[in-house]
């Protein structure tokens, strides 16, 4: 007599355990069990770990169009274009910025700053927060532009009323002049930008703890004792890893200095024709190639991202124009998120 085949655990069993990958926060190590049955193939497409492992690192699911660059072993990656989505992300970190698109391999990173209130930077938040409870992940955690939390909220329970399931997040209001701390390494500062509605940029610190100049020379032991003896001898240090600019007009970027100093820096570009007018583009909030141009000697940083260019250009075109604007590039700095 023909053996009975055993029957699968059950839809709720094989969702645990894609749970139990999720919350590692990797979009590569994730099971794809679940998905084979509906004919969905794991791609390697976009993942910064390829090849790094010698072996396999699938994504699951492919949605959204995604652009990956290391720097110093931090990883950017994201995809940003004007008034249609803007996501980034910080794997390392486990941070995101804006929510205008959510890719599938982001739904693992619980913690995100939003910019400002603009569809193309916030749309994804209600499908984002669905996943994570279709997911049994705990609610994310949303740091926004203060003005911009009730109406979220009020946005967020007419979704729970047309869904008819929970969208379980912590909102968090923050004001220029706010630190968030990631870690006992790393925090976030928040400052003002400028654009047509309440805005935010956002700046990663990596903080560390040195002695303080007068010990330098000191023994160890000479260290040991004015410890012991309750002087503080060591000083918080901060270096600003990220910058993370949104959309804002140039003050935006000219009232943060650390933003100019941060090893890697994420501004707009949105308009680089020579034939569309600055000031017209400042009063709607917004960057154009001539003011990255003009403030080329203020920029400190090792690795400039331009990105959310309008969708007036092609790439070739806006390739085409920053070259013959900046020939050099920024001495090979500046890259362009195409």
């Amino acid at each position: 007599m023909p053996r009975t085949p055993r029957r699968p655990a059950g839809r709720h069993a094989r969702t645990k355990n894609v749970v139990a990958a999720g919350e590692l926060d990797s979009p590569f190590v994730e099971p794809d069990r679940p998905f084979r049955a509906c004919g969905v193939v794991p791609t390697l497409r976009n993942s910064p770990l390829a090849g790094a492992t010698g072996r396999r690192e699938p994504i699951m699911i492919d949605n959204m169009p995604v652009k990956t660059l290391v720097h110093k072993g931090l990883t950017i990656e994201g995809y940003s274009r004007a008034a249609v989505q803007t996501y980034w992300r910080l794997p390392e970190l486990k941070i995101g910025f804006d929510l205008g698109g959510q890719p599938w391999s982001f739904m693992g990173t619980s913690t995100w700053f939003v910019s400002h209130a603009h569809l193309d930077h916030l749309a994804a938040l209600p499908v984002y927060v669905a996943r994570r409870r279709m997911m049994k992940m705990d609610p994310p955690v949303i740091y926004l532009p203060t003005v911009a939390v009730e109406p979220v909220q009020k946005i967020l329970r007419q979704f729970t009323r047309l869904d008819r399931g929970r969208l379980p997040c912590e909102l968090r209001g923050v004001e220029p002049g706010a630190e968030i701390e990631l870690s006992r390494e790393h925090v976030v500062s928040v400052t003002q930008t400028v654009h047509t509605v309440p805005s935010l940029g956002f700046v990663v610190w990596e903080r560390r703890r040195k002695l303080r100049p007068q010990y330098h020379g000191l023994t160890g032991p000479q260290i040991r004792d004015l410890r012991l003896g309750g002087a503080d001898v060591t000083e918080e240090r901060r270096m600003p890893r990220f910058a993370y600019l949104g959309d804002s007009a140039p003050a935006g970027l000219d009232n943060c200095p650390a933003m100019l100093e941060a090893e890697v820096l994420v501004l707009e570009m949105t308009f680089v024709a020579p034939s569309h007018r600055k000031d017209k583009i400042h009063k709607f909030g917004h960057i154009h190639l001539d003011d990255i141009r003009d403030r080329r000697e203020q920029f400190h940083n090792e690795l400039i991202i331009a990105s959310h260019f309008s969708t007036r250009y092609t790439s070739k075109r806006i390739q085409r124009l920053v070259e013959r604007a900046i020939p050099d590039m920024l001495d090979g700095r500046l890259h362009l998120w195409l």
